[in-house]
């Protein structure tokens, strides 16, 4: 019976066996042989001594670090969570980087969107500080002590800081969905080297753009200067599968009217010098307008045909550059809504081909200056909710409203690793409870200590991380209680018209591993290793701890779990009909026939649950006769 691997996803691995898939050549014995790949990459390699290059020290070494394999587990908190059998939320405690690796295996290339607000590098604020050799000791450190900071004196000031951003932004983009999108908060100390580094492992290709904030209407007085602004950088995964979505505009008025519905103007054309007539010659072709055929308010009937007395309009060309734009629409769609949603307008003496607008909803802007999205709106947001001043400078809940608006659809999975207060969980329950999404948030944050002295601390709270589980707590049930007055339940409601919105949450806490032999942090002499000679498990880990090991590892953490009976063991079953696990003792043979009747795909045994080896032989053998396909043990 073959043995479950104990380590995330390699990455490392996963990157040779792409390269393979396109250039087989250069893979010798699982290594690149990067001599060979030059020779097929031909004119696309760079020889030259001198290169456009962004570096600094410990590049490599972070690059390595996002690719290193973790031993690490999420160990799940029951008695922190809300709804845990029902739930498809998650709130995890630790360094988000065992987390994202750790996520890895279950979620690569499954979230949609990821919103971050990670440290600023003010000199002040919490700088992670990730140790090269070993990161899962570095962080049990960590949550030992408080906060500490990155002064401007330390000669490795951004240094340390890019060093943290590098191997996390490199793991976040493997999670994003093909046309999954990011969205990361900075302010003026490192916006310029996060735009580089996002850059290099996102691509220039893939950026969106910039969002400017007014995070502080009123100013923050910096000396020479009064700073009122933060940054927000917006990226894909893949720019050209990337879809947006539009906000609404709230007191959208029209200029015209037609037997439909309002409606204002817009020229056809595309006015982006990047399409022309040579790169999109479909999109270059004439509309005729007919002057003789007037409708009210200016516009005239169009057509594809030219007829008598007709004026032949083609696209303009750009004012500055004299570059012959095209249309928007192919002939196809043209010819489908000729004067009903496109028509011709003349202005002074020019005929132009326009659409008609009726939408109340516009694009996101990137000037977002309403105060709805200020600092002061966010703490008192959270101040509201938790009734006390216990977090600086929480973004407020318009601000990722908006991005979660139009940045998902109504199943998308949004991750957030600098979670904080968790603005973004509050965000994503609140557009689930208005539109009937299920979206699925997962919130990972450094359960850094609160100070003594702090507020926090005098309410209670201990760490970042109860204030934020917290918050998510109170926030489900105001959203769940607002819905309530907006629907009275004087009459008998249907399903589909009760409250369904998600707004539980499982907790798990980052922990080395729940199995002895995969601890690599477990430094043992040759007493203690003879001691712990044939156990398996750690002494203080409990069964469902080692399930949700056995789920991270194997790649199905977001499935639902059931606990069941088979011949008056407890077992677990993993999604409806995906994995059976098994970690009683003494299994016996009808013990397997029972658990080949409820037809896993996969099964997990452990490995001294079994009475001897002739046992094990033979429980393969008869599942895989009875089409289980994946049988291994711990």
């Amino acid at each position: 019976m073959e043995r479950l691997n104990g380590y995330s996803l390699d990455i490392q691995k996963q990157n040779i066996e792409k390269i393979k898939e396109i250039f087989p050549e250069a893979v010798e014995e699982g290594n690149i042989n990067f001599e060979v790949l030059k020779d097929f990459l031909g004119g696309g390699t760079d020889t030259s001594r001198e290169k456009y290059q962004f570096t600094w020290n410990g590049k490599s070494q972070s690059i390595k670090l996002a690719q290193t394999p973790s031993s690490a587990t999420l160990r799940p908190c029951k008695d922190k969570s809300k709804n845990w059998n029902t739930t498809e939320n998650l709130y995890i405690e630790g360094d988000n980087l065992e987390v994202l690796k750790q996520l890895q295996k279950t979620y690569y290339g499954k979230i949609r969107m990821i919103y971050i607000d990670p440290p600023y590098n003010t000199g002040n604020d919490f700088v992670y500080h990730d140790d090269f050799r070993n990161s899962l000791n570095s962080y049990t450190e960590q949550t030992n002590q408080s906060a500490s900071s990155n002064p401007e004196s330390n000669g490795r000031f951004h240094t340390d800081w890019l060093n943290m951003m590098y191997p996390r932004l490199i793991l976040a983009k493997n999670l994003l969905t093909d046309d999954g999108v990011i969205f990361t908060s900075i302010d003026d100390n490192e916006v310029d080297n996060l735009k580089k580094i996002m850059n290099e492992i996102f691509g220039e290709s893939n950026f969106l753009g910039d969002f400017i904030i007014n995070s502080t209407p009123n100013a923050r007085d910096y000396g020479h200067i009064g700073k009122m602004h933060e940054f927000c950088l917006f990226y894909a995964k893949n720019s050209n599968m990337t879809n947006t979505n539009m906000l609404p505009e709230e007191g959208k008025t029209y200029k015209y009217t037609d037997e439909i519905s309002g409606f204002n103007i817009h020229p056809l054309y595309n006015s982006n010098e990047a399409f022309t007539n040579l790169n999109r010659p479909n999109l270059y072709y004439p509309f005729y307008v007919y002057p003789d055929k007037k409708i009210a308010n200016g516009f005239y009937e169009i057509g594809l045909e030219k007829k008598s007395n007709s004026i032949e309009v083609y696209p303009p060309k750009s004012v500055k550059n004299n570059v012959q734009f095209v249309w928007r629409w192919g002939k196809e769609k043209s010819m489908e809504n000729l004067n009903k949603e496109i028509i011709g307008y003349k202005m002074g003496d020019e005929y132009r081909i326009v659409q008609k607008m009726r939408h109340d909803k516009k694009i996101i802007r990137s000037l977002l200056l309403d105060t709805k999205y200020s600092s002061r709106r966010g703490t008192a947001e959270v101040e509201e909710i938790l009734h006390n001043k216990i977090f600086s400078f929480p973004k407020p809940l318009s601000l990722i409203y908006d991005f979660v608006k139009i940045a998902t659809d109504e199943n998308s999975v949004i991750l957030d690793f600098f979670s904080g207060s968790a603005t973004t969980a509050h965000a994503v329950m609140k557009l689930n409870a208005e539109d009937g999404g299920n979206r699925k948030f997962i919130m990972v944050q450094l359960p850094e200590l609160c100070d003594e002295k702090s507020e926090a601390h005098k309410a209670g709270y201990k760490t970042i991380c109860e204030i934020g589980e917290e918050r998510i707590r109170r926030a489900g049930e105001q959203i769940k209680s607002e819905w309530g007055k907006e629907h009275p339940r004087d009459t008998l409601l249907s399903d589909e018209e009760k409250f369904t919105t998600d707004i539980g949450f499982k907790v798990f806490k980052l922990d080395s591993s729940n199995v002895n032999e995969w601890d690599s942090s477990l430094e043992l002499d040759e007493k203690e290793l003879s001691a712990r000679l044939g156990e398996v498990f750690k002494h203080d880990r409990s069964k469902e701890d080692i399930l949700y090991e056995i789920m991270l590892k194997y790649g199905v953490f977001d499935r639902q779990v059931e606990e069941i009976e088979v011949n008056g063991k407890t077992m677990y079953r993993v999604g409806k009909r995906y994995m059976i696990v098994c970690l009683e003792n003494d299994v016996t043979g009808e013990d397997v026939k029972v658990i080949g009747e409820l037809s896993p795909k996969t099964v997990i045994f452990k490995e001294s649950g079994f009475t001897d080896d002739n046992a094990k032989i033979n429980a393969v053998y008869n599942l895989e006769h009875i089409g289980v396909e994946d049988i291994k043990c711990i």
